[in-house]
């Protein structure tokens, strides 16, 4: 039963991720390491590479288009010159705002569209309990 559960979660979870990001206008690599940068601070390429699972080659190249995109900046790490750090710009944050705002936009029309208001609520109540997995899985990573 808990492993129909987990699987039947997974599932789930994973299509309507993918689903709200249909209406995203950037590449899903370039927007998470906008994402990465946002919330943990400058990082170096090969960090982000390894955050996201990817190649080094991989995040060198959305790297790249950030950076031609004027939505991060690279400066020289402090510890290790041959490094750089990469920084989020304002325009990144910006364009970051942007694409969570769409996906946001696209998921509350959903929710009211395809729920009746008892579903909303039942879908509220479960919230607390995703982030308590989400956290629980998060701290058994680490």
């Amino acid at each position: 039963m808990n492993d129909t559960l987990a699987e039947d979660l997974r599932q789930a979870v994973g299509a309507l991720v993918r689903a709200v990001r249909a209406v995203d206008t950037m590449p899903a690599g370039e927007a998470a390491i906008l994402g990465y940068l946002d919330r943990d601070g400058p990082q170096t390429t090969a960090d982000l590479a390894h955050r996201r699972n990817v190649t080094h080659q991989s995040a060198t190249k959305s790297v790249k288009e950030l950076l031609g995109a004027a939505l991060v900046r690279a400066e020289p790490h402090s510890d290790d010159g041959r490094k750089l750090l990469l920084h989020i710009t304002n325009s990144g944050r910006a364009r970051l705002r942007q694409e969570r705002a769409q996906r946001a936009t696209s998921l509350s029309g959903a929710i009211h569209d395809a729920l009746t208001p008892h579903e909303r609520q039942r879908l509220r109540d479960c919230v607390p309990l995703l982030i308590r997995l989400t956290t629980h899985l998060t701290e058994r990573s680490r």
